[in-house]
């Protein structure tokens, strides 16, 4: 019973499990929040862009 006592405490692929874990979402966080802004920059670029052409028409909005 001691010897299984010992070789649980000693075990610690569980933590390293939690490591990835907690590095993965670390990433995943990193991930979502450049798309987002990669996307919002893209998006006023498009934007100016389309007004920039409407201008250039003669076209008012």
């Amino acid at each position: 019973m001691k010897n299984i006592i010992v070789r649980f405490v000693n075990d610690e692929s569980g933590a390293t499990a939690i490591e990835y874990g907690l590095i993965a979402a670390l990433i995943s966080v990193a991930l979502i929040t450049g798309a987002t802004t990669l996307g919002n920059t893209l998006s006023n670029q498009f934007n100016s862009l389309s007004t920039k052409m409407t201008t250039a028409n003669g076209i008012h909005p």
